[in-house]
């Protein structure tokens, strides 16, 4: 079932397919972070081209991207849709940038948004590019929306992030932006990114787990992650605070608020004793 962010996005895309776009530039989106983007913020009609990873299950506007071409990230296969503005997160590399450059194709980045206001001021760097403000603008309102009605739902419980492969986010990642966002104290040993010991995880001080990435446990690349261990299996359906899906996590975007939102729904209600 798509989400109120995606039915409203599709409103979106129906308005603008009715409204002229002569002033919308051409445009194609090298990654699939820059899909969600470009799809959300972009008239239909002017996207000449997406990523190959547009549609896969961990791609958050997924439906928004059916029926639109799907183009290699090379310098032939972009130059041949003819784009006037590509939009990029990590897709493609300087060389790439370069040789577009040299046929007339602005490049837009979208940074690595460590919080929130990073994530606005993407969206509105791109929606300028493309020529959309009040789209930008509907899509941030949106967000702070979502931000508002969640806040401090936890009241500050410790809560430990955990994906399958055993890795936690402290301090100054985005991870730990949604989990204060929704009141919830990370538990994360140290800054960034790290591993974290099955023993610790399992043995160590009682907290919450608020797992990430578990939809996509049956991909290859995590079957002898830390995930699948028996102990760890056996401690999830007690502890577990929440699990947020790939597709509010795979990208530092707007949609991240919905996580936000998943988080404070599974909060013990406002009255509940301490």
């Amino acid at each position: 079932m798509a989400s109120k962010c995606t039915t409203v996005l599709f409103a979106g895309v129906l308005a603008s397919m009715a409204a002229p776009t002569h002033a919308s530039p051409r445009v194609i989106s090298l990654d699939q972070c820059a899909d969600q983007y470009v799809v959300a913020l972009s008239p239909r009609e002017t996207i000449v081209g997406l990523s190959y990873r547009a549609d896969d299950a961990d791609s958050h506007l997924r439906a928004l991207a059916v029926g639109l071409p799907q183009r290699r990230i090379t310098t032939e296969s972009i130059l041949a849709a003819r784009p006037t503005l590509a939009v990029r997160y990590w897709g493609g590399d300087a060389r790439l940038e370069a040789a577009l450059a040299t046929h007339g194709v602005r490049v837009v980045k979208i940074e690595d948004a460590t919080d929130f206001d990073g994530v606005r001021t993407n969206v509105r760097t791109v929606a300028a590019a493309l020529d959309q403000p009040a789209r930008g603008e509907a899509i941030v309102a949106d967000m702070d929306r979502r931000l508002a009605v969640s806040a401090n739902a936890w009241k500050g419980r410790p809560g430990l992030y955990l994906t399958p492969s055993g890795y936690t986010a402290g301090q100054g990642t985005f991870i730990d932006r949604i989990l204060a966002a929704a009141g919830i104290a990370n538990a994360a040993p140290q800054a960034g990114f790290a591993p974290v010991r099955l023993e610790d995880v399992v043995l160590g001080p009682p907290r919450g787990f608020v797992l990430g990435f578990f939809d996509r446990l049956s991909a290859a690349f995590e079957r002898w992650g830390m995930g699948r261990h028996q102990a760890l299996q056996k401690r999830l359906p007690d502890r577990t605070l929440a699990s947020l899906p790939a597709s509010v996590l795979s990208c530092p975007g707007w949609f991240a608020a919905e996580g936000v939102e998943t988080l404070a729904r599974a909060a013990p209600p406002k009255d509940a004793k301490e």
